[in-house]
């Protein structure tokens, strides 16, 4: 039950940006994925199942997760007028890949985990 529930949730919102990408305001579109949905439901699952330390760690974790999602922006922002649009959104998830491979990878080492 608590998956189709996810699933739901997940729908909900690719018919909210769908919908706010045909409005005057389509730009907002962008700032619905940012809402902390998963967010929210992954630090209530550490905080209670972990307890404060390691939900302290995974909300650090997620300041440093800024990083690869503003290299994707950043470089599809520059790729969009170099590229058609898919090769361009292929490009910059690529981006987004390497820098989270790399944060994961440097989060290892760093924190002994």
């Amino acid at each position: 039950m608590a998956l189709a529930l996810k699933a739901l949730l997940g729908a909900v919102v690719v018919l909210l940006i769908a919908l706010l990408a045909k409005t005057r305001n389509y730009y907002i579109a962008g700032l619905v994925p940012l809402f902390p949905t998963f967010a929210l439901i992954a630090h209530y699952i550490v905080g209670s199942e972990r307890g404060t330390a390691d939900l302290k760690a995974t909300v650090l974790f997620g300041l440093w997760a800024v990083l690869p999602y503003l290299g994707y922006l950043g470089s599809l922002y520059v790729l969009l007028d170099r590229l058609p649009l898919i090769p361009a959104l292929g490009a910059a998830t690529a981006v987004w890949l390497a820098l989270a491979v790399l944060l994961v990878l440097g989060w290892g080492r760093w924190h002994g985990a």
